[in-house]
């Protein structure tokens, strides 16, 4: 067991290396040269190769990423040149816990409805229910997110003004009203992810329940309580963690969109505004993290599987 935990973490390691790399040197492929846009229009040719030997732009690209990767890991990410702010403290500090707090509450809305949705499917296979939670999660999957914020925003923000349509507060320091402001985005966020668990456990647990050891479960005189959620969902959690855990990207993806129609200061909405403003070095940033929560999020889901199917334990 020890191992094969030791052989992912290093394949995580690898492919953390990998996406290092592919992001330094496609984002030195990209128009515009930074130095010029740091000291504006009217700068000489002398300030423009200093500056350039001061951020050692100067060398070989292969020395420039091992430098890069060295300051990454240590946290000296740079400074922006718009906000005049150290690039850690702008995209991991301030960033990074809007995305996580915006995307947990999504993931759990998502879960919170959408497993007890896809049961009810299941078990009533064929009945009005599984129609009705069919037409939700085609029409989930199929609604774009933008356009779902919009109608949100219109509907339950300004028509009814039930809900604030922008701004973020720190559910750490003030819970409700955090929660209060993060619904709409949340519901946002989460609705084509919600509709994907739906249909994931639907499909799985009605196969599922067809087998024998179950049709022995009610044999017994088991509640149809435990046979369902103990017996049966017991076999679906692996292809829906597997779900989760690919399903990461699409929701980070989906947040560079919730968090611009919403004004969140999230790292969506950092990315943006830095390819806007062309400030690559923000961009780098966002694009590591977001890849580095990829990757662990998939090396968690990886670790998991021997938990929840003891077959995969190494012996």
């Amino acid at each position: 067991m020890l191992r094969w935990t030791l052989a992912k973490i290093l394949q995580t390691a690898a492919v953390l290396l990998i996406v290092s790399a592919a992001s330094f040197s496609l984002l030195k492929l990209a128009p515009g040269d930074p130095v010029e846009l740091m000291l504006g229009d009217d700068y000489s040719k002398e300030s423009h190769q200093t500056l350039m030997v001061q951020l050692g732009l100067d060398r070989p690209l292969p020395e420039q990423y091992v430098d890069w990767l060295g300051r990454f890991v240590r946290g000296d990410w740079g400074t922006s040149f718009v906000s005049r702010t150290p690039i850690f403290q702008y995209a991991f500090v301030e960033a990074l816990p809007v995305t996580l707090t915006l995307s947990a509450a999504a993931l759990g809305l998502a879960l919170l409805i959408g497993v007890p949705l896809g049961v009810l499917s299941a078990v009533r296979k064929d009945s009005a229910w599984d129609a009705a939670a069919a037409a939700f999660s085609l029409t989930g999957s199929a609604f774009p997110s933008f356009y779902l914020g919009i109608l949100l925003i219109w509907i339950f923000g300004v028509a009814f003004g039930l809900f604030p349509t922008m701004g973020f507060v720190a559910p750490w320091q003030d819970f409700w009203g955090g929660a209060y402001h993060l619904v709409l985005p949340a519901i946002t966020l989460s609705t084509p992810f919600m509709a994907l668990i739906v249909r994931i456990t639907r499909a799985n647990l009605v196969e599922v329940l067809e087998q024998p050891y179950i049709a022995a479960a009610r044999a017994r005189g088991e509640p149809a309580w435990r046979i369902t959620w103990v017996h049966g969902m017991r076999n679906v959690l692996m292809p829906l963690a597997t779900i989760v855990g690919l399903q990461l990207g699409a929701l980070l993806h989906g947040a560079v969109l919730t968090e611009t129609v919403f004004s969140l200061p999230g790292v969506g909405r950092m990315i943006t505004d830095a390819v806007l403003n062309r400030e690559y070095m923000v961009v780098q940033a966002g694009v590591m993290m977001t890849g580095c929560l990829v990757i662990f999020t998939n090396l968690a889901v990886d670790l998991s599987y021997p938990l929840l199917d003891p077959r995969l334990r190494p012996r």
